[in-house]
């Protein structure tokens, strides 16, 4: 569980983190749709990716509200979803592949944290 939680958290947080800080310039030719929705849309996906990063890991390791960790991995699932068919709709196959990794370590983390071992507050 803790391996899942680290690998999303080291994704979304470099996603966001790199959404938030690149030139859209640069980040286009990584990802054309950042080059071709508005510099605000891209910039709040990066928040919300960085969002999701932190509240996978965080409150499980401080232990202060854990089942924020269990909402966010709610929210990376809603996120892929929505990012599996966006992606879709442009056709732009190349990158569901990443997606469909991540989907499932979210859904192994939001069901390990919510039933099989969830961490208790202090």
């Amino acid at each position: 569980m803790w391996v899942a939680q680290i690998m999303l958290f080291v994704m979304f947080a470099m996603s966001g983190v790199m959404k938030l800080a690149t030139p859209i310039a640069q980040l286009a030719a990584m990802m054309p749709w950042t080059g071709q929705l508005p510099e605000g849309f891209v910039r709040f996906i990066g928040l919300v990716d960085l969002a999701g990063g932190i509240g996978i890991l965080l409150p499980a390791l401080t232990r202060i509200q854990p089942r924020l960790g269990t909402l966010a991995a709610l929210g990376i699932i809603v996120l892929q979803i929505l990012a599996i068919a966006f992606h879709t709709s442009r056709g732009e196959f190349g990158v569901l592949p990443l997606n469909f990794v991540l989907l499932p370590f979210a859904v192994f983390v939001l069901w390990g944290r919510a039933r099989r071992a969830p961490i208790l507050p202090r």
